[in-house]
């Protein structure tokens, strides 16, 4: 039937999409207020520590350690060693299950992701499941809903208790006899490697400082926060190219940051793609470097979400944001609250009150004060005439602009809509509009 939408666009309840989560203000983080007696018992203090320490002791190695070249590569390469560790492995691999490794790719992201020193796997992948199943909302560990500084660091040096974090199933973590080792021996692997290892590798051009405190404190800082910035700013900046229901956003600022793990509001709709830019153009070496495992055959069974879903996901968004704009627009008095005219009040209007008014398809519009690109005389020709076929290629086929401009011109309808006129009616109109004298003088 004309008017109604295929049966594809047909959505249940189920189907449809949601709306926009309510953000309502969240409840306290603590069931009972917090004074001075209590607040020590509030604190993480191992990550307290480990949070304030690292950034002090960086700046101080900064403003008394020189850096050298070789040093500065091997910070870099450290770095990415690390940073990837974590991106690749901790997160689109342990937490998200987005590709499988073998035994010796996992032994190596689980170092690298160990010598970041942000705590172990499954404790790592533990939270970031619950966030994902709970975005936003209290049980969200890192919820954004909490503000910037809380979902950064605020979440980790704030102990809430037992419970307060929603369920996440881990147990193929648990099941995982890499993850097993690198929890029993973390200490060790986050120690020798994150700090022990870089030192002594920047030793070998006698830097054991350098090493120390660029390869080593420097860095694991830098990580750390890279890595926030994906709980924080990934919350915060950019666009919600796929969805708008939860607060993750796409931007290039937070991809270049976080090693591409900036395409964050992807990442919420579809978080087994191991990809999280799609484009070309997008930065996102984590892709880039599982792709490359997979191809050294290191890394397989790469999972990719069905490009029509993602698409839906894309023009969904597109149409809601066409909508907003088109709310922003004017288009003219509503054509069912414009006033009704009959045909003999139409033509009093304009020939004896001086209107300036035309007839197009059953709608009158007032075309005082509009200087026609023609000339007048296409005007004044057709005051207080139906002009519907005139305006619809008779004379000439006018643009989309044209159209667009009359809705704003409406002052009344016409009472059963356009005049009736015989084909010779139509033909002694468009002769008499013509300003070519050939033709009239046919």
């Amino acid at each position: 039937m004309k008017g109604t939408k295929p049966d594809h666009f047909v959505l249940t309840k189920s189907e449809s999409r949601k709306d926009v989560l309510s953000q309502e203000k969240l409840p306290p983080l603590f069931d009972s207020p917090t004074t001075w007696k209590n607040w020590p018992g509030r604190l993480h203090k191992l990550f307290a520590v480990i949070i304030v320490v690292i950034p002090v002791m960086s700046v101080y190695g900064f403003m008394t350690t020189e850096l050298q070249t070789k040093t500065l590569v091997l910070s870099i390469i450290t770095y990415f060693l690390t940073g990837l560790g974590i991106t690749a492995g901790y997160h689109r691999l342990w937490a998200h299950r987005s590709y499988r490794a073998t035994l010796a790719l996992r032994i190596m992201l689980a170092i690298g992701g160990g010598a970041a020193f942000q705590g172990t796997i499954d404790w790592w992948a533990r939270d970031h499941r619950s966030h994902h199943r709970w975005t936003d909302t209290d049980k969200d560990p890192y919820s954004a809903q909490r503000g910037f500084f809380y979902s950064h660091v605020g979440w980790l040096v704030i102990y809430r208790g037992r419970g307060k974090t929603g369920f996440a199933d881990i147990a193929d973590l648990k099941a995982d006899k890499v993850v097993a080792f690198q929890r029993r021996f973390y200490p060790y692997l986050a120690i020798g490697f994150g700090f022990v290892l870089p030192t002594l590798i920047a030793g070998l051009w006698g830097d054991y400082r350098g090493g120390f405190f660029y390869a080593s404190v420097i860095r694991v800082c830098f990580v750390h926060h890279v890595t926030f910035c994906v709980n924080s700013l990934a919350h915060f900046l950019g666009e919600c190219t796929y969805d708008d229901h939860h607060t993750p956003r796409d931007h290039w600022i937070t991809a270049l940051v976080t090693l591409g793990e900036g395409y964050h509001n992807f990442h919420h709709q579809f978080p087994q793609d191991y990809r999280n830019a799609i484009v070309y153009y997008q930065y996102d070496p984590t892709k880039w470097l599982i792709k490359l495992l997979e191809f050294l055959g290191l890394a397989y069974d790469l999972k990719t979400f069905p490009t029509n879903e993602i698409n839906k996901g894309r023009v969904q968004m597109q149409e809601k944001q066409v909508a907003d704009m088109k709310r922003t627009l004017k288009f003219g008095i509503p054509i069912h609250d414009l006033p009704i005219y009959t045909w003999d009040e139409y033509q009093k209007k304009v020939f004896s009150e001086g209107k300036k008014w035309i007839l197009i398809e059953g709608v009158l519009y007032d075309l005082e004060g509009f200087y026609h690109p023609g000339g007048s005389g296409y005007i004044s020709r057709s005051l207080g005439k139906d002009m519907t076929s005139s305006f619809n290629g008779g004379v000439y086929d006018h643009s989309n602009g044209a159209r667009n401009l009359l809705t704003m011109m409406r002052v009344g309808v016409l009472l059963n809509g356009m005049q009736v006129m015989s084909e010779s009616q139509i033909e002694d109109e468009v002769i008499e509009l013509s300003l070519d004298p050939k033709l009239k003088s046919h």
